[in-house]
């Protein structure tokens, strides 16, 4: 299933960056699979690999991206870091570290948002031009997804309305239920 936002003025989800108009998506599927240039990977702080959908990009993409990862020392909480694809249709994998959910009383929110913000960054340095992204840490750091989809959301329409080479950003869902929740904050103004 497939929710494509290309709504009008007001609507939020065309934005303008560099006179382009970049489409934000919702889908449900394996973010392994995506045909975009980079993938987000939603990593623990040692980038060594881990579960969900931290494991399924490192098994995807083979060992040569587990070699890359130790070799970049770590990446801390809100953070991203780059590298390459490996055996990925996506030539790069950014990783980011979102928060564990503590009741948001640590600035949950504010590193939540800041892996958003630091991977497009990333991706605007390396002029990526399409983007997927999973549901940054709903899943083992149970952030609640009703709470991390609106900071997601709010993110990357910030960053989208500013010059960015980004045409396309794709938010890949694990469960329908999780797509229902993009759908339903991407549709809204």
């Amino acid at each position: 299933m497939r929710l494509r936002i290309d709504a009008g003025a007001g609507s939020g989800q065309r934005t303008r960056g560099r006179g382009r108009v970049a489409t934000i998506e919702a889908v449900q599927g394996d973010i392994t699979t995506q045909a975009v240039d980079a993938i987000v990977n939603a990593a623990n702080t040692t980038l060594l690999s881990g579960g969900g959908v931290d494991g399924a990009i490192h098994r995807a993409a083979g060992p040569g991206l587990l070699e890359e990862c130790r070799a970049l020392g770590g990446c801390p909480t809100g953070e991203a870091r780059l590298t390459r694809g490996h055996r990925l249709r996506a030539q790069y994998v950014i990783h980011t570290v979102g928060p564990v959910w503590s009741g948001g009383g640590r600035g949950d929110a504010e590193l939540l948002r800041s892996c958003y913000v630091t991977s497009l960054a990333l991706a605007a340095r390396h002029g990526v031009r399409s983007i997927a992204f999973p549901s940054i840490s709903t899943g083992a750091y149970h952030y609640p997804i009703e709470q991390a989809t609106e900071i997601a959301v709010r993110a990357v329409r910030e960053c989208l309305a500013r010059p960015s080479p980004v045409e396309v950003l794709r938010f890949v869902c694990f469960s329908a239920r999780d797509l229902d929740v993009y759908q339903r904050l991407l549709s809204a103004d």
